[in-house]
């Protein structure tokens, strides 16, 4: 049986990129970019919380970077490197070449290799942690206290999949066999705009990645920035796994459903021509949702006017 530093040499140990110092050391070493600022972000992936035991170990090594590389979009940083964080009931030669196939098939294509981490034992279940890291230039940062009233409120992708995936899989919803095929990739396997974010940079004002719910993720920027965010339900890009379903079910799954790894950011009106071409040049789905006013909150218009947004049920790592 493989013990720890084998376990690492056969799954995780590749060759460094030029510049890098990785695996084997005490400490990894790269050098940034003279200038620039370090970006960092780690998360924490708990069997049980946040992925179902008998989920595909591939698509599990790539969502757990893919969530990182979200954050690092959010905040209009490039990837550099990640370090991984691994605690393992046992060693499954099997699950793990999967993991690391996932993990490193997206690390290679983000530019951001895994220079170091650690492993152990946990009898409890799996346990992972990635640290990612990246690059910014100074003043470019897109922060969540930078949006400003009148700011146009961006979202790329669609909304609702991975929430509607959940609740077919938890057995919430009667079982669909088809819409849950249509869904559950968005849960299981998120592809954030993480190259749109980083050329989003000294363009936008604020963004954030939606990771547990939009109408509370919004509200992070509307409470950081002191503004109130203005919602348009007509403009919400509603994934097509959600066509048939009830307009309650769709309002609460488009709002307050997580896993969604997508953007949301503001810019200055004047700035819709330029962000809509670099959409175009990157290839990624853009609707402009909305805006921010003066005032605090978030809000929803539709058909019965403006009325607040929801936010209980949005993702909560303390909640019940």
């Amino acid at each position: 049986m493989l013990n720890e530093f084998g376990l690492i040499k056969q799954y995780f140990d590749r060759p460094a990129p030029d510049g890098y110092l990785g695996v084997g050391d005490d400490c990894a070493l790269f050098t940034p970019t003279p200038g620039w600022q370090l970006a960092s972000s780690v998360d924490l992936l708990i069997e049980g919380q946040h992925f179902f035991p008998d989920v595909d170990p591939f698509l599990l090594g790539h969502k757990a970077l893919a969530v990182n590389l979200s954050d690092l979009g959010a905040m209009g940083a490039r990837p550099r490197a990640c370090l991984l964080a691994l605690s393992l009931p046992s060693v499954q030669p099997d699950w793990l070449r999967a993991f690391s196939q996932g993990m490193f098939q997206l690390a290679e294509q983000a530019c951001c290799p895994l220079i170091g981490g650690d492993t152990t034992r946990s009898p409890q279940g799996v346990v992972i942690s990635i640290t990612v890291l990246g690059e910014v230039r100074p003043g470019q940062a897109l922060l969540r206290s930078a949006a400003q009233p009148g700011d146009d409120i961006w979202l790329t992708g669609t909304l609702g999949a991975a929430d509607i995936a959940l609740r077919l899989l938890q057995g919430r919803l009667p079982a669909d066999t088809q819409r849950l095929a249509q869904c559950r990739p968005a849960l299981e396997q998120p592809w954030p705009p993480y190259r749109f974010g980083h050329a989003l940079a000294g363009l936008a004002h604020a963004a954030i990645d939606v990771s547990d719910g939009l109408a509370q993720d919004l509200g992070h920027i509307a409470a950081a920035s002191c503004c109130a965010a203005h919602l348009e339900w007509d403009a919400l890009p509603l994934s097509p796994g959600l066509a048939g379903l009830p307009q309650d079910l769709c309002r609460q799954a488009a709002l307050v459903g997580g896993d969604v790894f997508q953007l949301c950011f503001t810019a200055a009106a004047g700035q819709r021509d330029s962000i809509l071409e670099l959409a175009r040049h990157h290839q990624v789905q853009l609707s402009r949702i909305g805006s921010m006013q003066v005032g605090q909150g978030v809000y929803v218009r539709d058909a019965q006017g403006l009325q607040p947004a929801p936010v209980q049920g949005g993702f909560d790592h303390f909640g019940a």
